[in-house]
């Protein structure tokens, strides 16, 4: 790399966060335009009567959309054995019913625009956490993969909650490193009300706090001074926020268990992040007298997604390959092959960015492939674990890759997502 190249991404680099929003938000105009020439031009698609927003963000409400709808308009239901709104988590329709009620009842539109707002702070935090951890091409390239991984196109406008739970997930690990134990907490709460994997959150924080206590013991060990772990900015000698933490790999497991035994009542506060998930699950219990009704309905004919050996080996997904049949194939096997990807970069987000982000990958991703029968709805719930993006662009940044590697896989995420886009607009059921 030459140095002017060196000193231009060093400069985008310090304002990362900026651009990265800027990059957010040309690719939600393209989006939008993709969408809306694409619901003019596509034919008739099943269309709910209560849209009448803006046709550029109604065409992004298709699929699951529906059922966040009717429980911001009208609140959950629950009917043993069939498909029931508690299968959806409560804090984005929560969300939706607030802010649907401040524009006069227009809940679609409060979605589609919640999950921009969302989104647009998902990228800045994401490009915040990934930029010193990492050298500068690989920054720029890791919020790159984030913006054009083909599932992305749910947070240009969908009516879902990722990009909600990814808001909450990556605000509690920032304030988490900023030691803000208690609003970690609080905050991981919302995450843990907002999606089953939810639980995964919990899980990191409170490991990545032990691996905290174990950083600064081991760099005062090491340097006979106070210092902070290499991605936290709390005390005087840490690293600028805008330069790459030069890390060594993650600390000993040793050290790690060890560091449990210095954690304090400041570093319980994480625990309340795990108030969101038992909240529900005692209304749940309290409404419907079953505080596990969002999993007991996963079994209901037509999702047929409840547990056990037919879930957790895949067998109507070996079927599907297995009976050749392609048009639902073409939808399951992408989404399989994220899952492996996302599994095989587990060790690059555990050598990389530590024991916190290596526990919470794991867990988000085990819950969905492990509760889905054939892999439909994971490609979306990849993009939950967030390290693995930063874990692609360290893997195609390596020196001892190829430079034109990282532009080609950019490339081909990019059609990958206006495929996947133009697909869910028209009602296929991509993820």
């Amino acid at each position: 790399m030459t140095q002017p190249t060196a000193r231009r991404l060093d400069a985008v680099v310090r304002h990362l966060p900026l651009y990265a929003l800027g990059a957010f938000v040309l690719v939600a105009v393209l989006s939008s335009v993709l969408a809306s020439v694409t619901l003019e031009t596509a034919g008739p698609v099943p269309r709910h009567r209560y849209l009448d927003g803006p046709g550029w963000l109604d065409a992004w409400f298709q699929g699951d959309s529906g059922w966040y709808h009717s429980i911001a308009s009208e609140g959950y239901s629950y009917t043993p054995g069939q498909q029931s709104s508690i299968a959806f988590f409560p804090a984005f329709p929560l969300l939706v019913h607030g802010v649907g009620v401040l524009l006069g009842g227009d809940f679609s539109t409060a979605a589609g625009l919640i999950t921009l707002a969302c989104a647009a702070g998902v990228v800045m935090l994401f490009a915040d956490w990934v930029r010193p951890r990492v050298e500068p091409r690989t920054a720029v390239v890791a919020v790159a993969v984030l913006l054009f991984y083909p599932y992305s196109f749910f947070l240009y406008g969908s009516g879902y909650s990722d990009a909600s739970f990814l808001l909450t997930t990556l605000g509690a690990f920032a304030l988490l490193e900023r030691r803000h134990y208690v609003l970690a907490g609080i905050i991981g709460a919302l995450a843990t009300a907002g999606r089953p994997v939810g639980v995964a959150v919990a899980v990191g924080l409170v490991v990545r706090a032990a691996e905290l206590i174990a950083e600064d013991r081991a760099a005062r060990r090491d340097t006979g001074v106070l210092v902070a772990s290499a991605a936290g900015p709390a005390f005087p000698t840490a690293a600028p926020p805008d330069e790459p933490a030069e890390r060594s790999g993650p600390v000993s497991f040793r050290d790690l268990v060890e560091a449990v035994r210095f954690m304090r009542w400041r570093h319980a506060a994480l625990l309340l992040s795990g108030a969101g998930l038992v909240a529900w699950m005692v209304y749940l219990a309290v409404r419907f007298g079953d505080p596990v009704a969002f999993a007991t309905v996963q079994g209901a004919p037509g999702w047929n997604q409840g547990a056990g050996p037919y879930t957790w080996f895949k067998v109507p997904f070996i079927g599907t390959l297995l009976k050749g049949i392609w048009h639902d194939a073409v939808l399951l096997v992408p989404q399989a092959l994220a899952c492996l990807a996302a599994v095989l970069l587990l060790r690059t987000v555990w050598r990389r960015f530590g024991w916190g982000y290596a526990a919470y990958t794991l867990v988000s991703l085990a819950i969905p492939i492990i509760g889905t029968k054939d892999f439909m709805g994971s490609g979306r719930y990849v993009l939950a674990a967030f390290p693995v993006m930063a874990a692609a662009a360290v893997v195609l940044t390596d020196a001892r890759r190829p430079r034109w590697l990282a532009p080609v896989v950019l490339a081909v995420l990019f059609i990958g997502l206006c495929i996947a886009a133009v697909a869910f607009i028209n009602g296929v059921e991509v993820s």
